[in-house]
């Protein structure tokens, strides 16, 4: 929005042609989406509080969660909103990929509302439905899959391309639906199965995301593409402003949800996030090295599924108690000590994940 602005005063005053630089206007979003986070944080927190907005905790987990019973949830909310704010605020509102990742966050957000609205505040254990929240997820990763292809303006928005390898690209055709779709829907789930410890997954939402703005700004550069040998996808380094927001709301939220926690997220924030992720992954054409990065919510959700597989095959489970994090619980680890550790090995993985870009 104030893109525009700034285009227009720069004809007067050519101080304002640096808000043409993608870099400046992604810390500007940054900045913003932080800022709303902290000062508004505190307000939602009173707010959540006095209206009973509490989460509720399993019985049979770790007896350490038992005390973080009636902590508000819900909070998401303000990461969604600090997002879109600072986005809208600083992005090119122009281009199409802004509004697909926006439209995206939004409506997962709004599926995980409509969750956890059931759960905290009409006290339905079961929430959203869970063929009605798969259904709605379906519905918005398959049409976002379908617009990016329909309105593919080059080979390279299609292909797949394989990190390590100068040449190695795959031409999808129709399969790029079914893979955007994947990616979209499976990122969204892994970011709300690894939101079960306070700030476990708000922080490697964060990394990822700021690592995935950064290959949004190379992919979207021409002459970074070629010298990287990596695709050139015009447009998508707008998509590094989002990611700024989303890295500068997310940290404003850790803030509030960092162990003890004063507030937890939940499905309208966790659901949206990995959506979010998943969405500017697919755009710069690097899901498999955000699957890299990503390489703690590949696991949880593994984790999950090797668990319901086993015990429904074998009868056995394979872990104390599935996803991971509170396997490492009940085998005595204090929830601070996975959180950290579970933050350390993002680190490394995301450095890893950004080394493909050069190691080709």
């Amino acid at each position: 929005m104030l893109v525009f602005l700034a285009e227009f005063l720069s004809q007067y005053e050519s101080a304002f042609q640096v808000f043409s630089y993608l870099t400046f206007r992604g810390i500007l979003a940054a900045g913003t989406a932080l800022a709303i986070s902290l000062l508004v944080g505190p307000y939602m927190i009173r707010k959540l509080n006095y209206h009973q907005v509490g989460q509720a905790v399993r019985s049979d987990g770790p007896e350490s969660h038992l005390s973080k019973s009636g902590t508000p949830t819900m909070g998401g909310a303000l990461i969604l909103v600090a997002i879109a704010i600072s986005t809208l605020l600083w992005a090119d509102l122009r281009n199409p990929y802004v509004w697909v990742v926006l439209l995206v966050t939004a409506v997962f957000g709004a599926v995980g509302w409509v969750d956890d609205y059931r759960k905290v505040v009409e006290k339905d254990s079961r929430g959203l439905p869970a063929r009605w929240k798969y259904f709605w997820q379906s519905v918005a990763g398959l049409a976002a899959a379908l617009f990016l292809y329909l309105a593919a303006e080059s080979p390279a928005t299609t292909q797949l391309f394989v990190p390590f390898f100068k040449d190695v690209a795959w031409s999808l055709g129709p399969l790029f639906v079914v893979l955007t779709y994947f990616v979209i829907v499976g990122a969204s789930n892994a970011v709300n199965l690894t939101d079960g410890l306070d700030g476990l997954a708000i922080l490697p939402s964060v990394l990822v995301g700021t690592a995935l703005g950064i290959i949004a700004y190379l992919v979207g550069h021409v002459e970074f593409a070629d010298y990287l040998h990596i695709p050139y996808i015009a447009g998508s380094g707008e998509l590094s402003v989002f990611c700024g927001a989303l890295a500068g709301a997310g940290l404003g939220f850790l803030w509030f949800n960092t162990y003890p926690a004063q507030v937890f997220m939940g499905d309208v924030g966790a659901l949206a996030l990995g959506a979010a992720l998943g969405t500017v992954a697919v755009i710069t054409r690097h899901e498999i090295v955000f699957f890299i990065m990503g390489g703690i919510f590949v696991l949880e959700t593994v984790s999950v599924m090797l668990q319901v597989a086993s015990f429904k095959l074998t009868g056995k489970r394979i872990f104390r108690m599935a996803p991971i994090h509170h396997h490492f619980e009940l085998k005595g680890w204090p929830e601070p000590r996975v959180i950290v550790r579970f933050w350390i090995i993002t680190v490394m993985l995301v450095l890893f994940g950004l080394a493909t870009l050069k190691l080709r």
